[in-house]
């Protein structure tokens, strides 16, 4: 791999048109100071300094995805209420489509606030329904997503899952029969509920905890052989293609029809790990789309992953950065 050849592969960043799918949320925070304890419980004081908004779940796989020059969809479901007001507005701001955002007063939008002092993360309040959207609501997804697919150029399909009820059982079904009907690549970053109903998909990438919890085991995650013998299983069992497990610090595990592997972690100074699985997803994506080699889209969801937990927040990788620190490791 020269520089050339990966200049190459994010210029083809841009071409790619990437249709997400999940539970689309506001992530809140309020910044400040901590100079003491408070007399009433043994908990810190913050001095407020700052509050702001962003987008936050499936949003902000959009966000990277749009931060690497290619051009997101974003389909989800948010509340008729003064955050589901925010969301529009800061995808306005960002400059990214809202034609497959759907409100509604059944539900409100999930807010995640997270409370930062002397830049450490000390507290998360989350406001949320964890329901299942109605058949109804299900049924205007699945026709906006079927019509986004048959009139859009989608290059590669995103199910961004936090449980939050906006991703159904009947909607994953749906959506992969269309998909497999146009071959369109489908990546999935999963959590417990609809984990046995994601099948016959490309990309599978589940963190170990929700490995774990999807298949009710544990095992050593620095254990090739047990990794090994667990993606084997799930591949044949859910007709998956190819699984992504993200290993912390360990780094990540590729699994497809010839490769097994882990690929380390790089030395990071970890501010704050909250949002990386979006950026590892959305990175592993475009580079299915785009049909890159396993290893090498591993590896550059690996960077990526790790790059963003340098920085305090949720944020989207920088484009920059990522194929300057990626010259760096994977040039020779």
């Amino acid at each position: 791999m020269t520089k050339k050849d990966l200049q190459k592969i994010f210029d083809s960043f841009s071409k790619v048109r990437v249709l997400i799918i999940g539970d689309a949320m506001v992530d809140a925070y309020i910044w400040g100071k901590v100079n003491r304890l408070s007399p009433e419980a043994p908990v810190p004081i913050v001095t407020v300094q700052k509050k702001e908004t962003r987008l936050g779940g499936a949003a902000n796989v959009a966000l990277n995805v749009q931060a690497m020059g290619a051009t997101p969809i974003l389909c989800s479901l948010i509340g008729d209420d003064m955050y589901g007001r925010e969301f529009t507005d800061l995808m306005d701001k960002q400059k990214l489509s809202a034609q497959a955002i759907f409100k509604t007063q059944k539900r409100v939008t999930t807010v995640k606030t997270r409370i930062i002092g002397n830049n450490h993360h000390l507290l998360r309040v989350d406001e949320e329904v964890e329901s299942e959207i109605s058949k109804t609501e299900t049924q205007q997804l699945i026709e906006k997503i079927s019509f986004l697919i048959k009139t859009n150029a989608v290059d590669v399909i995103v199910f961004e899952d936090y449980d939050k009820g906006v991703i159904t059982p009947d909607l994953i079904l749906k959506v992969v029969v269309e998909a497999s009907k146009k071959k369109i690549p489908i990546a999935v970053d999963p959590k417990k509920k609809n984990f046995s109903f994601y099948k016959n998909v490309t990309l599978f990438k589940p963190n170990l905890k929700e490995l774990q919890d999807g298949i009710k085991a544990e095992f050593d995650m620095a254990n090739l052989e047990i990794l090994s013998h667990v993606a084997d299983e799930l591949k044949t069992k859910q007709g998956i293609e190819n699984i992504l497990i993200t290993l912390s610090d360990k780094g990540m595990f590729i699994a497809t029809k010839k490769i097994k592997k882990i690929i380390p972690a790089h030395i990071r100074n970890i501010s704050d790990v909250s949002g990386a699985g979006d950026t590892v997803v959305s990175i592993a994506a475009l580079c299915l789309a785009l049909k890159l080699d396993p290893i090498l889209s591993t590896e550059l969801a690996n960077i990526a992953g790790g790059l963003v937990c340098e920085k305090v927040g949720v944020v989207p990788i920088d484009k920059e950065l990522l194929f300057q620190e990626s010259v760096m490791l994977l040039t020779k």
